[in-house]
């Protein structure tokens, strides 16, 4: 097997096999191509390249200055190629079996507190060219945050699986599993008044001759449907409107409200596991810390005991006066 064709073949196989999604395509293809280039400065290839050689990889990459994160998502896509190198017949061991990742940083992720959410669903049924353009905003922002979804899966939600006034919304995640989220009755109702507006918009356009869109957020570009990027940029325009640090609004931070407001509400961890699509509990647990952090900052800025100078003397459990 030459060179050239091992990053090929394992990104085909990763997609045709195991329904792998385009950005976790693009990911392994970049992170393999840098392991690729630093074996080549050494005179290596996938081929001849041992355990030492991949941890002096490793070593590398964290002189380079990349985070523990970025150095164990690169040494995952190492041991995937290798496994299905072996699984091929191309190698007869997997040298990145045994090599030891960095670890993970500790870092809790970022949240947005319920007050800032209700400002960016006021900021969506305000900000907007046009009452179409605002419905699309209302229903974006109603259904990311009534659902958990990823933004990935949000713009890409073909317009079939809403139809009907559903009650549950079937969503396609990664590796093509699906799974059943309940739908509040705001982002029903967003989702309605979307639905009605986009279709007078599709009539149009058949009319005009031009084809269908399958997707509930219809775009002209490549994809067929709204960016991850233009949503993105859409998000911090609602969070100016509204009045909320842009840096601490992303599709990813209200994935996370939605999880730690459902824990704070009384949902049981394996629910919520559910609706995000978390294949391990393990990942949802992160939110279980967050709510710890957010209940003793609570106490701490709170709690009347908490106050410097507030406690008063018949608080003091020493025997003196018994």
């Amino acid at each position: 097997m030459s060179r050239a064709a091992w990053i090929p073949a394992f990104l085909e196989a990763q997609s045709a096999e195991l329904g792998a999604a385009r950005n976790t395509l693009l990911a392994y293809s970049r992170d393999l191509q840098a392991y690729d280039a630093w074996l080549a400065a050494q005179s290596l290839d996938f081929a001849s390249a041992q355990r030492s050689d991949v941890e002096a990889y490793l070593v590398r990459c964290d002189a380079e200055g990349l985070s523990k994160a970025t150095r164990a998502r690169r040494l995952s896509a190492i041991r995937q190629l290798y496994r299905f190198a072996f699984e091929e017949g191309w190698r007869a061991d997997n040298p990145a079996l045994q090599v030891a990742g960095p670890g993970r940083d500790k870092r809790l992720p970022k949240t947005l507190s319920e007050e800032e959410v209700d400002r960016l669903l006021a900021a969506a049924r305000t900000a907007g060219r046009d009452g179409p353009d605002r419905l699309r905003n209302i229903c974006l922002m109603e259904l990311l945050y009534a659902t958990g979804m990823r933004v990935s899966e949000l713009v890409s939600l073909p317009v079939s699986a809403t139809r009907g006034d559903p009650r549950m919304l079937l969503i396609s995640g990664k590796g093509g599993k699906e799974r059943l989220v309940p739908l509040s009755p705001p982002a029903r109702t967003a989702l309605a008044d979307w639905l009605a507006a986009r279709d007078r918009t599709e009539e149009e356009r058949r009319e005009k001759g031009l084809p269908a869109s399958r997707f509930l957020f219809a775009s002209r570009g490549k994809s067929g449907h709204l960016t991850r990027h233009r949503f993105y940029a859409l998000i911090k325009e609602l969070a100016v409107e509204g009045g909320v640090s842009p840096g601490k609004v992303t599709p990813h931070t209200l994935r996370h409200a939605f999880a730690t407001h459902l824990l704070a509400r009384g949902a049981d961890l394996r629910s919520i596991q559910t609706m995000l699509g978390h294949a391990d509990v393990a990942t949802t647990e992160i939110y279980t810390h967050v709510l710890e952090a957010r209940l003793q900052d609570l106490v701490l800025n709170h709690h009347p005991l908490a106050r410097e100078g507030k406690r008063s003397d018949g608080g003091n459990t020493s025997s003196e006066g018994q």
